[in-house]
C-alpha cells in the first residue's frame, strides 16, 4: 500500500490488500490520520468505508472501529479484514473452494456468458460459489467471498463491468493469472491482513442517513456529486454485488448488456440531496468530531461544506492535499481522463 509517511505507520498497515476500488482513500491515509490523530478519540465510526482502507488505518492505531456501507461486497471485506481477528483460510479450505461442487446452481454460467469472463471461468466461479455456501465460520466465508471477490475484480480489465469482452487487456499480470491462482494469492493476501488489535468491531450494512451507532469520531467520505460524472458504485461494480449478495433482493434488469440491477437509491446523486444529506448527518452526529473527505471537483463546494459543518461545529479545520485517483470518476462519459484533484479534508470538532 502506498503511504506518504510509511515510518508513522504500524508495520501492519502495509499488509491490507491493495486495490483501484473507486473512490479508495489507500494513498490519503497519511494525511487523514495526521489530522485524526489530533483529536483525542478512542472509537470511530466510518459511515462510508468503501475499499475499508481507512477502517483498517484506525484498527493498526488501536482503536474500536464501525464499519458501514451499503454496498455487500464493501461489507464483506471488512467482515474479513476488521471484525475478524484471528481467522485464516487454510490450503485445505482453498483445495475445498476450488474443488468441483457436486450441484452448483450454474447461475453465472447461464446468466453471463460471453460478457466479462470466458465459459470456463464462469463454471469456476459457480463452483466456488457453491464451495462457500458451505463454510459454516462466518469469518471463513467472509474470506473466501473477499478472495473470489477481488480475483474477479483482478481478472477483469480496469477492474469494472461497466463494459463487455476485454477491449482494455493490456496483457498484465493480473489478467494472465488463471482464476484460481488469483483466488489463492488473494486468499493469502486477505490472510495476511488478519489481525487482533485487542478491540471488538462491528460491521454495518446500511444506509449511513439511518446509522444510529455513535463514536467519538465519525468519518464521512461519501459519493461524490459532479455534474461532470456518475457516483454509482452499482453500475461498476454490480458483478462483484452481485456475489456478495449471491443475486438476492436485487432488481435485475435483464435487458441491459451487462446484465447489471438497479442502483441503490442515495441522496449524494444530486446536488440538493448532498447537501440535505451532509446537513442532516453533521446534526446527527455533532456530539462527536466529523471528520469528512471531500474533492474539489464535487459539489456542494468548499465553501458550502464548511458553512454547512460550522452550523454544528464550533471549531472546523481544512486541510487541502493534491490527490490522483487510480482511474477516472471525472469526465469519463465524454472520453476525457481528469482524475487528478484536490482533496479535502474537513475535521469539525
Amino acid at each position: 500500500m502506498p503511504l506518504d509517511s510509511p515510518q508513522a505507520f504500524p508495520a501492519q498497515l502495509s499488509r491490507f490488500p491493495p486495490t483501484r476500488y473507486m473512490g479508495s482513500k489507500e494513498k490519503l491515509l497519511g494525511p487523514i490520520w495526521d489530522l485524526a490523530s489530533t483529536v483525542p478519540h478512542d472509537s470511530l465510526l466510518d459511515l462510508f468505508s468503501g475499499s475499508g482502507a481507512v477502517a483498517y488505518l484506525f484498527k493498526t492505531q488501536g482503536k474500536a472501529v464501525v464499519a458501514n456501507d451499503y454496498m455487500a461486497m464493501a461489507r464483506t471485506v471488512a467482515r474479513a479484514t476488521l471484525v475478524n481477528n484471528r481467522v485464516t483460510l487454510s490450503d485445505a479450505d482453498l483445495d475445498r473452494l476450488l474443488s468441483d461442487h457436486p450441484h452448483p446452481d450454474g447461475f453465472v454460467a447461464r446468466h453471463f456468458a460471453g460478457l466479462y469472463f470466458g465459459d470456463a471461468e464462469n463454471r469456476r466461479i459457480d463452483h466456488v460459489r457453491a464451495q462457500i455456501t458451505g463454510l459454516e465460520c462466518a469469518d471463513k466465508w467472509a474470506l473466501a467471498m473477499a478472495a473470489l471477490i477481488r480475483a474477479c475484480m483482478k481478472k477483469r480489465p480496469r477492474g469494472i463491468f461497466t463494459y463487455t469482452g476485454r477491449r482494455y487487456d493490456d496483457g498484465r499480470r493480473d489478467l494472465r493469472l488463471s482464476l484460481e491462482a488469483q483466488l489463492r494469492e488473494q486468499a493469502a493476501l486477505l490472510n495476511d491482513a488478519v489481525f487482533d488489535n485487542g478491540r471488538a468491531h462491528r460491521v454495518l450494512c446500511a444506509d449511513a442517513m439511518q446509522v444510529m451507532t455513535q463514536a467519538e469520531l465519525v468519518y464521512i467520505d461519501p459519493p461524490y456529486f459532479s455534474p461532470l460524472s456518475d457516483n454509482e458504485y452499482v453500475r461498476r461494480y454490480h458483478f462483484l454485488e452481485g456475489l456478495a449478495r449471491d443475486w438476492r433482493g436485487v432488481e435485475m434488469q435483464w435487458h441491459t448488456k451487462t446484465r447489471k440491477f438497479r442502483s441503490y437509491p442515495t441522496p449524494f446523486s444530486t446536488r440538493a440531496g448532498a447537501c440535505a444529506a451532509f446537513e442532516r448527518l453533521f446534526r446527527r452526529h455533532r456530539e462527536s468530531a466529523i471528520l469528512v473527505s471531500y474533492a474539489s471537483n464535487a459539489q456542494p463546494t468548499k465553501e458550502e461544506l464548511l458553512a454547512l459543518l460550522k452550523r454544528h461545529k464550533r471549531h472546523v479545520e481544512l486541510v487541502e492535499v493534491d490527490h490522483r485517483y487510480s482511474f477516472a470518476t471525472q469526465g469519463e462519459r465524454a472520453g476525457a481522463i481528469k482524475n487528478g484533484v484536490r482533496e479535502y479534508l474537513f475535521l469539525g470538532r
